[in-house]
């Protein structure tokens, strides 16, 4: 089927589902895309911008270097994070064997140490950060991921993908502890006989067990008439993979647009497994910002400089059926992460971020990005963002409301992340399908939510019980004044 075909089937299939009620029980929903708003007034969605928090660490061990890449974050089980990279001092070939997969640790996403485990010997010691070397292709974009499947063995606590179409597709990896590896299968279990495009897999290939869908899915790149594009692909084992679907994309009231996607980043957010978010790398191929002295001047590697890249926002929620499990939406164009000041960050492929945004403080998230590519400063960097805090509802000093999609709740009280100015504020109205207020849950019912806080019950002029309307379809009004609302909950 044409992909232009499938987006529009897909498109159609979606619009009709918008007018059921969505089952939303007690899960968090964020306001990181349009999904559930119907109507604005006087409000609209916005991308809010991560805050530069400086190098996180450097790549600066002689087996790292300049070509150190293709990053993943982990959450381990005592809360502490665990970075995986690619270590390549050296411009080769990839699947070369001088790619390595190392690994950084830190408590609190601030301080990063890089644990000498002695697993392998490189350059003459076993004082290192390896954890894989050697292992055909899987080196050049090895992506490790920690498995919460109900009942997986623990030997496969940790596992992986890794590979390149010259080594023949995806390898699948197991790992007790993520640091002691071993292959899953012999032959790769993505092939390029599976996939029908030109090229494929040169780049990071997203593996992660879905809680929401109960299973496992993978989001990988493609070539699609000479452009960057993710496919998406599911098993019930590891081991056994269905056909790629080609992901399209949406904007809400424009086609959006078909852009080089270099990598994609596609994982469950910690918060809300059920909705996916994308900090993908857009690449630019091409689109030339330095001059040859500029270059020269920061001691980049002559052939990186002549292209650039950014990072941009994108989700994706399968859970609601097979009309949004091939469609990223894309409700925001612009950049998310742009170049920072300095020529160092307008070379080719810098700017990618690492899989997995994690939390890093009680109020506070993190994405870490690959910056300062092919240059002796090569290192990463971390991003920090308010909990939930990828987008926003906003209301400007005039005022304005929003209204839900229709939903269905289980709960007891209404929670939500917001923030106003001392002048501004926020109230919630509950209305039935046909936009007529409950009785005592209305707008005018509401307290005033005034204040800055990411777990706000909200309450009217009865309380803030509202567990008799749990089951029912309900919209919410949500009118504000120089405010933002990030997500909101409906709490046992």
């Amino acid at each position: 089927m044409k992909p232009q075909l499938l987006f529009t089937l897909l498109l159609a299939s979606s619009l009709a589902a918008a007018d059921a009620p969505t089952q939303i029980g007690g899960r968090r929903e964020l306001f990181a895309d349009s999904f559930l708003i119907e109507s604005f007034s006087g409000t609209h969605l916005q991308l809010q911008t991560p805050r530069d928090e400086g190098v996180a660490f450097k790549f600066d061990l002689p087996w790292e270097g300049l070509f150190s890449g293709y990053a993943t974050l982990v959450t381990l089980d005592d809360g502490r994070l665990r970075a995986y990279y690619r270590g390549k001092a050296v411009a080769n070939k990839d699947g070369s064997e001088e790619e390595l997969t190392c690994v950084a640790e830190s408590a609190d996403g601030r301080t990063w140490t890089k644990p000498e485990l002695g697993i392998y010997e490189v350059m003459g010691t076993r004082k290192n950060n390896v954890v894989l070397m050697k292992a055909h292709t899987a080196t050049h974009n090895f992506s490790p991921f920690r498995d919460q499947r109900p009942g997986v063995p623990e030997g496969e606590r940790f596992k992986a993908f890794g590979g390149t179409m010259e080594g023949g597709g995806l390898t699948a990896w197991k790992s007790p502890d993520g640091l002691r590896w071993e292959k899953i299968t012999a032959e790769p279990v993505i092939t390029k006989a599976m996939v029908p495009y030109k090229y494929m897999f040169d780049s990071q290939n997203v593996p992660f067990w879905s809680a929401a869908e109960g299973r496992y899915v993978a989001y990988y790149r493609v070539f699609e008439g000479g452009i960057r594009r993710i496919v998406r692909s599911e098993s019930s084992d590891f081991r056994t993979w269905s056909a790629p679907v080609l992901m399209e994309y949406r904007h809400p009231s424009m086609q959006a647009p078909i852009e080089h996607l270099y990598t994609n980043q596609t994982h469950p957010y910690f918060r809300a497994p059920h909705l996916y978010v994308s900090i993908a790398a857009r690449f630019m191929p091409g689109r030339r910002v330095l001059t040859d002295e500029q270059a020269a001047a920061i001691k980049v590697n002559p052939n990186y400089f002549k292209d650039t890249s950014d990072a941009i926002f994108m989700t994706t929620r399968p859970v609601e059926g097979t009309a949004h499990a091939g469609i990223y939406d894309r409700t925001f164009l612009e950049g998310f992460i742009r170049g920072g000041i300095g020529a160092q960050n307008w070379v080719s492929r810098t700017n990618y971020p690492a899989l997995n945004v994690v939390p890093t403080g009680p109020h506070e998230m993190s994405v870490f990005v690959n910056q300062d590519y092919a240059q002796p400063t090569a290192h990463m960097r971390r991003y920090s963002l308010r909990t939930d805090g990828f987008a926003s509802l906003h209301c400007g000093y005039a005022g304005g409301h929003a209204i839900t999609r229709p939903v269905v709740f289980a709960g007891r009280e209404l929670s939500l992340n917001f923030s106003t100015s001392a002048a501004g504020g926020v109230k919630v109205g509950l209305e039935d399908v046909d936009g007529k207020p409950v009785p005592g849950f209305g707008l005018e019912d509401c307290v005033m939510q005034i204040g800055n806080e990411l777990d706000r019950k909200v309450a009217w002029k009865s309380g803030a019980d509202v567990s008799k309307l749990a089951g029912k379809p309900l919209r919410l009004r949500i009118s504000m004044k120089d405010a933002d609302v990030f997500s909101f909950q409906f709490t046992p």
